[in-house]
């Protein structure tokens, strides 16, 4: 195979066609990772973000404060579609997924893995407990992912095939992932930077490469202007995000994490594709690749990111694992591998929302409750619409016209929001990350239903307060549909147009 640290001659596609064999296993593996989909969509209820999905997509634009307007449209689609349906909002969700598992097989094609190499990387990223399970739930980080998948495997077989083609459609993809997450861009940095250490550096030489980038540029430009004119918000999450993540241990705790995502299987494959790729000749047109999920750690470490930001990678380097560890394996790896499925899907079976909700102990605290957000984060919002229902029944009829909800967290304003023709609720608010940017109470709400258990920055904003309802739901999660006070606020002492921009937090 030639040398990719100069420039190489472009190498046809000559390869036979998939044998009927590999692609019945893939296709297998991804039916069964579809229908383990599938059969959790309506689990429990739905999740914090995705009731924010569905309110910011009712208010649809070019910018958000903390995400682009991707998944938000995707959200309003299906809900255009399927008004208040769990399983139809979360159906991209899957299919991306799936589409992501048949990708990774694909990666290990292109890296000249046998069938046994494609269908070992479909099942390591088929049982892993982030890469499958976030396909169980609508979110910013499941097409992030995805799209990530799909960037790699263009960028690895432009690299093989130096069809320009392929960078092309690679910038489409991105300047599509820019309008879901701005992480994007530090991948195509540590693929720089892996390029200009390994080759091949003509990648970096061609036109279209570059095309591409101000593709993403002018398509992204909506975007930078809204968040221009609103005080570049997204950039500004960095420090809530970091403050968050200090609660599960912060820097301390993103590497094991971000290992244990990959799963079991996933996780040995990670660790030894790196090594691999470093050090097997036949993949030395790819070497590049070993120091991408080196540099997203180090950057996102020391950024204080998510553990699950450098996912996206993940596929690729798994794939170059598989192919060395299929390799004429010796009898002691056969049965270690047959161990590592087994442990592997017996993992992403207790992971997958499939535990009855009677069965599912309420959290001992607040950590608890973060280590497994993606459970308790789903429970409870029925019942905070209730109880504010209640409490807001319980004003005087005079009084209610004059009514707002404003909420101390952007779920709980999704959640009141999304439900609020049900309950026949008022109008809600929340100066918390981008749901604060949705609008400001009008200055005639002469009345408050403040939702939060801390009213002491909305406390001398007002003449009177007065906790007149309680949400207290079994599952809930702390602070947002657990112990969660209901305070009636009289007579604000200057008008929320003044006020409200002083509230807006991220």
């Amino acid at each position: 195979m030639t040398s990719m640290v100069g420039t190489a001659v472009p190498q046809a596609d000559t390869r036979d066609p998939l044998p009927p064999f590999a692609l019945a296993g893939v296709g297998a593996i991804a039916v069964v990772a579809a229908v383990a989909l599938l059969a959790s969509l309506g689990r429990y209820g739905f999740f914090g973000d995705e009731l924010y999905f569905i309110s910011a997509g009712r208010r649809l634009a070019f910018g958000y404060a903390d995400q682009g307007p991707l998944v938000p449209a995707i959200a309003r689609l299906m809900d255009l579609l399927a008004p208040g349906s769990l399983v139809a909002l979360r159906i991209p969700a899957a299919l991306v997924t799936v589409a992501a598992v048949l990708i990774s097989a694909q990666i290990a094609r292109e890296f000249g893995g046998s069938r046994g190499a494609q269908m070992l990387t479909a099942t390591a990223y088929a049982t892993s407990p982030f890469l499958l399970v976030q396909g169980t739930q609508l979110a910013t980080n499941t097409i992030d992912t995805a799209l990530w998948v799909l960037i790699s495997w263009l960028l690895i077989r432009w690299v093989r095939t130096r069809q320009d083609s392929l960078l092309l459609w690679a910038s489409l993809a991105t300047a599509l992932d820019m309008q879901v997450k701005w992480l994007i861009p530090f991948f195509w940095m540590a693929v720089a930077i892996g390029v200009l250490s390994y080759g091949p550096r003509d990648l970096l030489r061609r036109p279209v490469l570059w095309l591409g980038a101000v593709l993403v540029v002018v398509v992204t430009l909506p975007s930078l202007v809204w968040q221009a004119t609103h005080d570049w918000p997204q950039l500004r999450l960095g420090a809530q995000i970091a403050e968050e993540q200090a609660t599960v241990g912060g820097r301390y705790t993103w590497l094991p994490f971000a290992v244990a995502a990959a799963g079991v299987l996933g996780g040995v494959l990670l660790i030894y594709g790196i090594v691999t790729l470093f050090r097997w000749e036949p993949l030395r047109p790819w070497r590049f690749l070993a120091l991408v999920p080196l540099l997203l750690a180090v950057a996102f470490i020391a950024t204080d990111g998510r553990s699950y930001y450098a996912a996206g990678c993940y596929a690729a380097i798994i794939a170059a694992g598989a192919v060395r560890w299929t390799q004429h394996p010796p009898r002691w790896r056969k049965i270690l591998t047959i161990a590592l499925i087994v442990v592997s899907v017996a993992v992403v079976a207790y992971s997958t929302p499939w535990q009855s909700e009677a069965d599912i102990a309420p959290p001992k605290d607040e950590v608890e409750a973060g280590l497994a957000l993606t459970v308790y984060g789903r429970f409870g919002w029925p019942e905070l619409a209730d109880a504010t229902a209640t409490a807001y029944l319980s004003l005087p009829e005079s009084t209610r016209a004059d009514t707002v909800i404003v909420t101390d967290s952007y779920w709980q304003a999704s959640a009141l929001d999304v439900y609020r023709t049900r309950y026949g609720l008022p109008a809600s608010y929340s100066p918390n990350r981008g749901f604060g940017y949705f609008g400001t109470p009008p200055d005639s709400a002469t009345t408050v239903l403040w939702v939060g258990n801390d009213p002491a920055d909305v406390a001398p904003l007002f003449a009177s307060i007065t906790p007149i309802g309680r949400a207290d739901a079994r599952l809930g999660f702390p602070g947002a549909t657990r112990d969660v006070t209901i305070w009636r606020c009289d007579q604000p002492h200057a008008p929320w147009s003044q006020t409200w921009p002083n509230l807006l937090r991220l």
